[in-house]
């Protein structure tokens, strides 16, 4: 009989780890802080990118139209036509009430990030110059309501806005699960309607119209920029698709049971998810092997899982 000393026979339990072992405990905090900053780096770089092409969008394409879209800056579009307020100005202002309300309903995380945003815009607004880089109203209110669409998207999914009233719809998101897009509209109605009593009525369907067009490229972003197909199959032949939809288009495949109600015959039902781009690819692997096999395709928004949220042995 051979005896270990305490030492080693904790060693060979793991209870006392070895000199790599060591070493790469120590690593792992050490890449876990690098990783995390490079996110945060990485999603402040975003938020400032957003910011910038909204002030952008405010002061070149739709303020210098009499767009009042909505928002603070639609607000701060109004007030300084009316009353000759400073744009920026009316920006702080407003920016200073909706993070308060950020720090209340929304926590600390979305204030701060909020923060950045609320003090970078009027910052933005007050050094890009208000200039009409488009002449043509109606193209210039469809380029800047898109722009704006998509850096508010953008923002949101970083758990930020530019403030004013990017934050309502948020915390209508958070307590009544409204839409981000809906929510926002909802809010700018108020702004919208002070245009037929500051501008004239063309200014006041230009800015439904911009608010429409935002909505719009808000709910493509949100919902249909990684649509994926989900497709139930059912054929005789089920083994030889599941094998090349296996192999060839690289997806999982769910097998499920299924009784005819007509014969009563039990056969198998392929499930399969996958992204659009393959979808042609699978009619070719079911046309290969069953014309007359019966399919029902639907249109997902959201899928979650290995292969669409995260790679394979990721997790």
């Amino acid at each position: 009989m051979v005896f270990l000393d305490t030492k080693k026979r904790s060693r060979l339990r793991g209870d006392i780890p070895t000199t790599e072992q060591s070493g790469e405990r120590g690593k792992a905090p050490f890449l876990d802080k690098k990783h995390k900053y490079i996110a945060q780096a990485k999603r402040l770089s975003y938020i400032i990118l957003c910011i910038v092409l909204i002030a952008f969008c405010v002061n070149m394409l739709l303020g210098p139209h009499n767009i009042a879209a909505g928002g603070i800056t639609g607000l701060a579009i109004i007030l300084e036509q009316w009353f000759g307020l400073s744009r920026s100005g009316v920006i702080y202002v407003g920016n200073a009430l909706v993070l308060a309300a950020a720090f209340v309903f929304l926590g600390k995380e979305i204030f701060f990030n909020t923060l950045i945003g609320a003090l970078l815009l009027p910052l933005f607004i007050s050094i890009i110059p208000q200039y009409r880089l488009v002449n043509d109203t109606m193209l210039s209110m469809l380029i800047g309501s898109a722009i704006f669409g998509i850096a508010v998207s953008i923002l949101y999914r970083n758990k930020a806005s530019s403030g004013g009233t990017a934050i309502p719809p948020l915390i209508l998101q958070k307590r009544f699960n409204l839409s981000p897009s809906i929510g926002l509209f909802i809010t700018d109605g108020f702004v919208v309607i002070l245009c037929l009593f500051v501008f004239d009525v063309d200014s006041f369907f230009f800015a439904i119209s911009s608010i429409f067009i935002t909505m719009a490229t808000m709910n493509y972003i949100e919902n249909g920029i990684n649509k994926k197909k989900m497709v139930y199959i059912i054929s005789d032949f089920h083994k030889e698709i599941t094998s090349e939809i296996l192999h060839d288009i690289e997806r999982g495949v769910t097998l499920i049971p299924c009784i005819g109600a007509f014969e009563q015959n039990q056969r198998q039902m392929l499930l399969v998810t996958l992204n659009s781009k393959n979808y042609q690819q699978l009619l070719a692997i079911v046309n290969k092997y069953d014309k007359e096999a019966f399919m029902i395709t639907d249109t997902v928004s959201d899928v979650h899982g290995e292969g669409f949220t995260y790679e394979s042995g990721s997790v």
